[in-house]
């Protein structure tokens, strides 16, 4: 009797169908593939970033705020009506410059480098296995941490933290960008860069693992057939709730580490367990509800627009 069916190991690394290209031909149409990617994706970041800052302002504000005397905030609502009290509507949209400036070269380099990985290990049908789509969204998430959000994201912390304070020294992005190298370096803007290449890597790996693989499931294997805008929404949908559940403790440190206060943390591993240790398990936990309603969003929207921009470029750019 036959024993049970078990399916080959497809290593992610073996031979590509770009590998038996000759000369330089492999290279043009990568090389246009991933300059799409950038493009389309530069052009994605800006216009999500306008529509879902609000909620990226209030899940903020809640991981920064502490137990104790120090809290200010009940909850989601709580942060909205203070905010918009003390500083109007448009106090849900302070920091966005900051935001804005690192959004735009962050998707793209995600997408980008998500675009060039790709064409290296897509199988000769042009389908990525499940360990090529982790490592393809892996490869990205890596890429935008290191590349630009790191910097960005510690900026923008910085500068909603000093918007808590009764006396705001920060007069503007590039004031406030000086002052920060000024005062604390060059390393001044690079803190946190572990745990956001944890949460980037970890993010990009799931988000991409997740639209590829409904994608495909939609699909049935034709790489051609066209998946509805509408669906792609739905599909992001399902794909930033499953990284939100899986990182926001990697978001809640990455925060704390890019506070103003983050000189009370040796490092990564000290910060997650002054969190336990003073605030409990759920801490690693706090802004899921604004993160969730975010990033969903977010992704839906996201995956929406740059997929309508790669649908026009690959009619219009061969």
């Amino acid at each position: 009797m036959d024993g049970p069916c078990i399916k080959a190991f497809v290593n992610p690394f073996g031979q590509r169908p770009w590998m038996t290209r000759e000369g330089a031909a492999a290279a043009p149409s990568g090389g246009s593939k991933g300059l799409k990617g950038i493009i389309a994706g530069g052009i994605t970041g800006g216009l999500e970033i306008l529509i879902t800052y609000p909620t990226e302002y209030v899940k903020t504000h809640l991981q920064l705020d502490e137990k104790g005397a120090a809290k200010k905030y009940t909850g989601v609502i709580d942060c909205v009506k203070k905010t918009v009290q003390q500083r109007g509507f448009f106090g849900l949209y302070r920091g966005l410059s900051v935001l804005l400036y690192g959004s735009i070269p962050k998707s793209a380099c995600r997408f980008g480098a998500f675009e060039q990985i790709k064409y290296f290990l897509v199988d000769e049908n042009n389908q990525l296995s499940s360990a090529s789509k982790l490592l393809a969204g892996l490869g990205a998430g890596v890429c935008e941490a290191i590349v630009a959000v790191t910097p960005m994201e510690t900026i923008k912390v910085k500068f909603i933290n000093d918007q808590r304070s009764e006396n705001p020294k920060f007069k503007g992005f590039f004031h406030g960008v000086g002052t920060i190298v000024k005062t604390e370096g060059f390393g001044g803007i690079y803190k946190g860069l572990t745990p956001t290449i944890l949460k980037q890597g970890s993010n990009q790996a799931i988000r991409f693992f997740v639209m590829e693989t409904l994608k495909d499931l939609y699909k049935r294997g034709d790489s051609e057939k066209k998946v509805p805008t509408l669906l792609v929404g739905v599909f992001g949908v399902v794909a930033g709730a499953a990284s939100v559940f899986g990182n926001t403790p990697l978001d809640v440190v990455k925060t704390r580490m890019q506070g103003l206060e983050a000189a009370k943390y040796k490092g990564t591993v000290d910060c997650i367990v002054k969190i336990w240790q003073n605030e409990g398990p759920f801490a690693f936990y706090k802004g899921t509800v604004p993160r969730l309603g975010r990033v969903c969003l977010d992704v839906a929207i996201t995956f929406m627009i740059y997929d309508s921009f790669m649908e026009l470029f690959n009619k219009i750019w061969k």
